[in-house]
């Protein structure tokens, strides 16, 4: 095999080897993990004998086509009108960034009339890769394609795959879920139009032998209709495909057309599960580039307080109180807008409610800016109400199938956003809105997904993918025209979290449920795939849903502290001791939130146990969130023992002081022993800071 026959990628820590097939025209990985281990024999070839199945079945192929791949899953199925399925293409070129960062592997068959393109590009100070693939239609008649995956993930594991992904539901989004697989195929995805409730886009694999063991992980970039499928082979490889799942069943490619599929970001850390965690965060925080070094302020919600009845008093009362415990913003949800009584109508009519601001919408907002808190609003944009007047007057702007019922969710219908029209609407509205009234803090939420999704007389249309497009061009617009606004992105909770909306945001719901031990299980679940800066929490009188153990107030604020801060209980009802609780809770927030959100972050246990928490350290400060999930031990009652937490990544020979109780620990103590919580019921939560010495 000659050099120009394969190409290393290198990310900060860790290469990806890729090279051209002895056994036919298809790229195979060679190797994949820490800087060196392309140096040797490839851990993923193999005996190169097939009984029954093709070579192309049995290769660790990035991409290869039906046709080529016909029984273990092929990656690509494309199609002329009249013909059958299947590509067999040939290698027609490389193209390799010098500087080993990015790189194009080109195939082509010219009977069907295609060129795919293998795209590869690492993403500066991170160890992500991103991949995907560009399809071109090169004949004369057009082409069907009925999957068009971004790429596929050879993952070298020894003994079987432990599959790591989250999973939930509305109000139970993010659950940490593993499955182990030595044969068989596993699958996940939405058709929902978003990436869902029921699954995050976000995949890890690791050896099943040990927990430690080399964790790789995959993410598709897609607010769409998506899926991610591991398969473990009979030869024992773990192949991963991933991609987006046309809303038509396929995608008609024009001639002299191209489409470029998502991208997915593929990472790898030799530190398990919670060294990729950290690569996602890091990865994370590129996205945001200078967006991050604004602080996520303290917000208040009032939705909690008060629902759908807003009116400018009753606002105002609740954003006083906000202030006074140190809510650095006051962010009105639903219900603000003309005639929004309640679920039934309103939606689409973007305008204050004069009745409920009775002497405008712009005194209402600079009265709360008084109070010294930046203003947020609520907004729903792909929705619209039945009765609403921008229904009445283009009914032709949602979704809908000639001669079918239109189904109501939520009582509200979905514009098509694939549309020109709508979005010059949404962005016409959301232009509006900002430019007239000082608002720093934008909510986009998304409460249903497009059920009869059709748009009359426009043909075979990608709707999917158009919706998308919209979805984006809107954000785009938002962080060129208003860059100074923060945006929040919400579908029902954590329904659309990925990172092309991460791109283009600041923060993101992860869940519509908020009580404690719920929400720290969500929390836990999140912190796995995407970084604290990004996880928007509050604290709120919410009983658990699926776990109705009572916990503090500071076990709120303590959970809460674990990403952005915010509060949505209805603050009148608090009595003074809890209000003074809080603003001291605000206070210590605000002193460490630097740490939170651009420290390096350790999930420490997990909500199973008696006591888990979240390290986060930056400099010479580490701070610990600590949460009791658990019975207590007896104590003071009857001998017993403190539970311990240990920390990592810590220096086994320096000190560390804990700067509320001067206590001194060495690291080793803190690595080997941990640090100690005598809980009881009226203590269940703890955040500590240890400083350096």
């Amino acid at each position: 095999m000659t050099p120009s026959q394969r190409w290393t990628l290198r990310t900060e820590h860790t290469g990806y080897t890729v090279r051209l097939s002895p056994d036919g025209p298809w790229a195979e990985l060679d190797a994949w993990g820490p800087h060196g281990v392309e140096t040797g024999p490839s851990a993923l070839d193999w005996s190169h004998r097939t009984h029954f199945i093709t070579p192309a079945d049995a290769a660790p192929a990035e991409y290869l086509p039906y046709g080529l791949r016909p029984f273990n899953g092929a990656d690509l199925v494309a199609s002329r009108p009249g013909h059958e399925r299947g590509t067999w293409w040939t290698f027609t070129g490389a193209e390799a960034s010098p500087d080993e960062h990015s790189l194009r592997l080109t195939f082509t068959d010219d009977v069907l009339g295609l060129r795919t393109t293998l795209c590869y590009a690492t993403v500066p100070d991170t160890d992500v890769l991103h991949r995907w693939t560009e399809l071109t239609c090169t004949g004369p008649e057009e082409l069907r394609l009925e999957r068009l995956d971004s790429a596929a993930v050879n993952i070298p594991v020894t003994a079987g795959a432990r599959l790591t992904y989250l999973t939930g539901q509305w109000s139970q989004e993010f659950q940490r879920t593993r499955l182990d697989i030595s044969r068989g195929v596993f699958t996940m995805g939405s058709t929902q139009g978003v990436p869902g409730h029921a699954y995050a886009p976000w995949l890890a694999v690791q050896d099943r032998t040990t927990d430690d063991a080399p964790a790789y992980g995959v993410a598709l970039e897609w607010p769409g209709n998506w899926h991610i499928t591991a398969e473990a082979e009979p030869g024992g490889a773990v192949r991963v495909r991933a991609g987006r799942v046309p809303h038509e069943g396929a995608v008609v490619l024009a001639p002299g057309a191209t489409l470029t599929t998502p991208r997915l970001a593929c990472a790898m850390s030799p530190d398990g599960l919670d060294g990729l965690s950290r690569v996602w965060h890091r990865y994370d925080r590129r996205l945001a580039g200078d967006r991050l070094r604004r602080p996520r302020k303290v917000l208040y919600n009032s939705w909690e307080a008060t629902g759908f009845d807003v009116d400018a008093a009753g606002q105002l009362e609740l954003a006083k109180v906000a202030a006074d415990i140190g809510a650095e913003l006051f962010v009105v949800d639903d219900g603000w807008f003309t005639g929004r009584g309640d679920d039934t109508v309103g939606l689409g009519d973007w305008y204050p409610d004069p009745v409920a601001f009775p002497q405008g919408f712009d005194r209402f907002v600079d009265d709360v800016r008084g109070l010294g808190l930046d203003f947020g609003l609520w907004v729903e944009p792909e929705a619209v109400s039945p009765a609403s007047r921008l229904n009445a007057e283009h009914p032709d702007w949602v979704y809908r199938i000639d001669d079918r019922p239109a189904r109501l969710i939520r009582n509200q219908l979905l514009l098509d956003l694939g549309r020109t029209d709508v979005q010059e609407f949404v962005i016409g509205t959301l232009d509006r809105l900002l430019g007239t009234y000082a608002i720093g803090y934008l909510k986009w939420d998304m409460n249903r997904p497009p059920t009869e999704r059709g748009r009359p007389g426009a043909g075979h249309v990608d709707l999917d993918a158009e919706h998308v497009a919209g979805y984006l061009r809107v954000l785009d617009h938002l962080r060129t025209a208003h860059p100074d606004v923060t945006v929040e992105g919400c579908a029902g909770g954590g329904g659309r979290v990925d990172h092309a909306t991460l791109a283009r945001t600041d923060i993101v719901w992860p869940s519509d449920n908020t009580a404690p031990l719920d929400r720290l299980t969500v929390q836990h679940g999140f912190l796995h795939a995407h970084a604290p800066h990004v996880m928007s929490s509050w604290v709120t009188d919410a009983p658990g849903i699926f776990d109705p153990r009572p916990r503090s107030l500071a076990f709120r604020f303590v959970n809460a502290m674990c990403g952005v801060l915010g509060i949505g209980a209805d603050l009148r009802e608090w009595t003074p001791e809890q209000r003074a609780e809080a603003a001291r809770w605000v206070a210590r927030y605000k002193e460490v939130r630097d740490v939170i959100h651009h420290g390096e972050t350790r999930l420490l246990g997990s909500p199973a146990d008696t006591t888990c928490g979240v390290q986060y350290d930056a400099g010479d400060r580490t701070v610990v969130a600590a949460l009791s999930t658990g019975r207590l031990d007896g104590a003071p009652l009857v001998p017993g023992r403190p539970d311990r937490l240990r920390l990592r990544g810590l220096d086994p020979a320096a000190r560390y002081r804990d700067t509320a109780t001067g206590t001194t620990y060495g690291g080793a103590h803190l690595l080997h022993y941990g640090l100690p919580f005598a809980w009881s019921a009226d203590h269940d939560a703890d955040l500590v800071v240890l400083t350096r010495q």
